[in-house]
């Protein structure tokens, strides 16, 4: 497994952790709901969203038979992607106690996550491509000089 991809797995199992730990909290002090929307992103967001990104990059440049296109722009990812995340959070946790001024913060983090998550989708779409391309000249190429694939 690409250590990326397990970067992006470990990373998903921290937030859960988290996310579950703010839930409690928010049980155990009903006040704390104030803290909804960080404890939604650290779950939604940080878990799932990070989980699927971890098994996109191990899996779906298996499925297409072809290397993903930019590993550079998946480590970019993870840092993106983590430190993003930990600002919008951080912004949603500060703004029920210092209102507007935590939107800088929470704007950031947005911004950076949501860089992170389009290159994502960059990277696969190139990584799509250059198989389909690949998958196209074999098929029109003699029998005995096709490309190797990862059939």
């Amino acid at each position: 497994m690409d250590w990326f991809a397990k970067m992006f797995i470990r990373a998903s199992l921290i937030w859960f952790v988290l996310g579950i730990t703010l839930g409690v909290a928010m049980a155990v002090h009903p006040a704390w709901v104030v803290y909804r929307p960080a404890h939604a992103h650290m779950n939604l967001v940080g878990f799932v969203t990070m989980m699927i990104f971890g098994v996109g990059y191990q899996m779906l440049p298996r499925f297409f038979g072809h290397p993903i296109h930019s590993r550079n722009f998946a480590v970019a990812h993870i840092w993106l992607a983590n430190v993003g995340l930990a600002g919008l959070v951080a912004g949603f946790l500060l703004a029920p106690n210092v209102g507007a001024r935590s939107i800088p913060v929470t704007a950031t983090g947005g911004i950076l996550w949501a860089i992170g998550a389009y290159g994502f989708v960059y990277n696969m779409w190139r990584t799509f491509d250059a198989a389909e391309r690949r998958r196209r000249l074999n098929e029109q190429r003699p029998e005995s000089r096709k490309l190797p694939t990862s059939d």
